[in-house]
This record gives C-alpha cells, sequence and structure tokens, in this order.
C-alpha cells in the first residue's frame, strides 16, 4: 500500500472534493481518499504507480501538484460510519426546510436575497444528497445523479438571473426588508446549529470537513442578506437586495457547472 499526498489549491468546497472523488473512482487500485479541504490537500491510499492518479487529478484543472509518495502500511478505512450518516441527515434536513421557507418568504417579500439564499440552501442539500445517495453505489449512478443536480441547479439560477435582469429594468416592488431580515436570522439560527452540530463530531473525514467548509459559506450568506435588508430600509431602495441576490446566484451557478463537470467524468 502507498500513500501519496498532492496539493490541490483550487480544491476548496464540497464540489471540487465530489469532482475528484468521481474521477478517481474509476480506479480500482485506490483503496481510500484523505481530503484535508482547508489545507488543500489530499492523500490517496493506492496500490499503483502514481503518475496515473495525478494525470487524472491534473485533467480536473484544479491545479495539483504532487508533494509525496511512501509505503504506508495496510489499514482497514470506512467512508462514513453511523452517527455521521445520522448528522449529514439533520444537516440535509435543516437545509431543505430553509430553503422551502425562504423560497416562500422571498416571493412574499419580493426579495430576490431571500430567493438566491433558499437555492444556495438547497444547492447544498443537493450536495449532501448526493454524497449520501452515492456511498457505494456504481460510477454511473453517482454521474447520473450529479447530472440531474447539476442541471436543477442551472436552471433555478438562470430563473434568479432572469428575475433580477427584470427587477433591475423596474419591475417589482422594494423588498420588505422586515421579512428579509427575519427570515435570514432564522435560516442563521439554523445554519449556525449546524454549523455546531459538524464541528461537534470533530470528524476529520472528507465529507463530514466538506460540509463544515458549505455550512460555514451558508452563515457568511445569511449575513449579507441581513445587511442587504438593512441598506433596504436605510434607502428605501431595491439595490442592495437584487446585488446580494445576484452575487448568491453567481455562487449557485458556480456550484452548478461544478457538478455538471463532475458528471462528465
Amino acid at each position: 500500500m502507498n500513500k501519496t499526498v498532492f496539493n490541490i489549491s483550487k480544491m476548496d468546497c464540497a464540489a471540487e472534493e465530489q469532482l475528484i472523488r468521481m474521477q478517481l473512482g474509476k480506479f480500482s487500485n485506490i483503496k481510500s481518499l484523505d481530503f484535508d479541504l482547508p489545507g488543500r490537500r489530499l492523500k490517496v491510499f493506492h496500490t499503483q504507480d502514481y503518475q496515473v492518479i495525478l494525470s487524472a487529478l491534473d485533467s480536473l484543472n484544479l491545479n495539483t501538484k504532487f508533494i509525496s509518495t511512501e509505503v504506508a502500511a495496510e489499514e482497514v478505512y470506512t467512508d462514513t460510519s453511523y452517527s455521521e450518516r445520522k448528522l449529514l441527515w439533520q444537516v440535509l434536513i435543516i437545509n431543505l426546510f430553509f430553503f422551502v421557507a425562504e423560497i416562500v418568504a422571498g416571493f412574499i417579500a419580493n426579495s430576490m436575497g431571500l430567493v438566491a439564499d433558499s437555492l444556495d440552501m438547497l444547492a447544498d442539500a443537493l450536495v449532501y444528497g448526493l454524497a449520501l445517495f452515492a456511498v457505494g453505489g456504481t460510477i454511473a449512478r453517482k454521474n447520473n445523479i450529479a447530472r440531474l443536480s447539476g442541471y436543477f441547479q442551472l436552471t433555478l439560477a438562470l430563473f434568479g438571473f432572469i428575475e433580477v435582469v427584470r427587477r433591475f429594468l423596474g419591475f417589482g416592488e422594494v423588498p420588505n426588508y422586515q421579512t428579509m431580515v427575519i427570515v435570514s436570522l432564522l435560516a442563521l439560527i439554523g445554519n449556525a446549529f449546524s454549523l455546531y452540530l459538524l464541528q461537534k463530531q470533530k470528524s476529520k473525514e472528507a465529507h463530514m470537513q466538506a460540509s463544515t467548509i458549505f455550512t460555514s459559506n451558508d452563515v457568511i450568506v445569511n449575513l449579507g442578506v441581513i445587511v442587504a435588508g438593512g441598506l433596504v430600509y436605510f434607502t428605501a431602495s431595491k439595490l442592495p437586495d437584487l446585488i446580494v441576490g445576484i452575487i448568491i446566484f453567481l455562487v449557485v451557478a458556480r456550484g452548478a457547472f461544478r457538478i455538471l463537470q463532475l458528471s462528465r467524468k
């Protein structure tokens, strides 16, 4: 058994992790993948020439660099423990709940920031669901799940862009800042609780680290919508809401393209 370490500078979220998992899933000689997303590093436990793995990683254009390789002792690895699966289900349910709550509140309050934030929550839920549903499945099934998720997410993002443009052109009313702030605050509490659960687990497993990073990003997005709500109140303008909305839609679209890229590998 060999352990090879790679530095992947553009690997910073669950989308890149899933992209790499899909790319390397075709190699039967790879026994385990150990991701360090904050450190941008990947440890591969394998029984083949690392150059083949490096070539596969290079094709993803994530700026992969070889660090080291050495002989490693045979170990038994498990993808996910029962407690981790249970925790991921909890986080998935929280994301789906706030997706529904925010998208309904967003349309009622005429807030694109809330609608965009709801789609960001849905994007996270898709990644969590993809990871859970695809465990133990074939590469073909994983690709099909990823492709459907990517197209669905991209369709929602495109709808959001069209609606933002329509409102920039003068259609639509100034959003209700109170609804924006209250609903985003509730979503912030939900994400903060999810982050607490994930950090409490203190897991070094790749998917758990990815989930922690995604949820941390959600907290920042929630704060952005709250700030936009405050600016709507002080300026009596819908521009702050539209600006934060389009920024979040860009994030959602980027995630969709990553997932579609993943499904082609």
